[in-house]
């Protein structure tokens, strides 16, 4: 063996060396190991389910806050054919003049970012902390046309993005 082969091995042995080296340092003085970040809900905010659920899952009210006779009945049996849960249709006591106006609790905050896909995106959200139910109230404003198609659903849920936290909430933990 000459010697420029002797030196070149003597050289990466040392920088084998010092990298196998560097590697147990850093593993061993690792602060990171056996830490968690633990984020706890303080006191009184409330777990909020962010779940997109599918639409047979999803249980709403619809009314009417306009002045066309039978919408809210309309719009539920729209929904209904879409496969949601529709309970309660009525009028609205006060006008909405927007697309719609979607009114949910902390157990529907996931069920409300859908059917905000279904208004394009232009529905107005209406969050209530201190509703216990899982429903969405769906009020109909003067500016409403039609529900969108699947293909607009899925764009505007695209454009959404992700269901996000109202102020002064915690996500609740994903059940199993």
């Amino acid at each position: 063996m000459t010697f420029a082969r002797v030196r070149a091995l003597i050289v990466v042995g040392v920088l084998v060396i010092l990298a196998v080296g560097f590697v147990g340092y850093a593993l061993a003085k690792d602060t990171q190991r056996g830490t968690t970040v633990a984020r706890t809900c303080p006191e009184g905010w409330p777990l909020v389910d962010l779940t997109l659920r599918p639409a047979d899952q999803v249980k709403i009210n619809v009314f009417n806050a306009t002045d066309k006779p039978n919408l809210a009945t309309s719009v539920a049996n729209d929904f209904a054919n879409r496969k949601f849960k529709v309970g309660k249709k009525g009028n609205d006591r006060k006008a909405v003049e927007g697309v719609a106006v979607l009114r949910y609790g902390p157990k529907a905050v996931g069920s409300a970012h859908l059917l905000k896909a279904y208004f394009l995106n232009e529905a107005e959200a209406e969050y209530n902390p201190a509703r216990t139910d899982d429903i969405v109230d769906v009020v109909i404003g003067d500016s409403f046309r039609q529900l969108a198609t699947t293909t607009e659903v899925n764009q505007a849920l695209v454009e959404l993005a992700r269901p996000s936290l109202p102020p002064e909430s915690c996500e609740a933990p994903k059940q199993p």
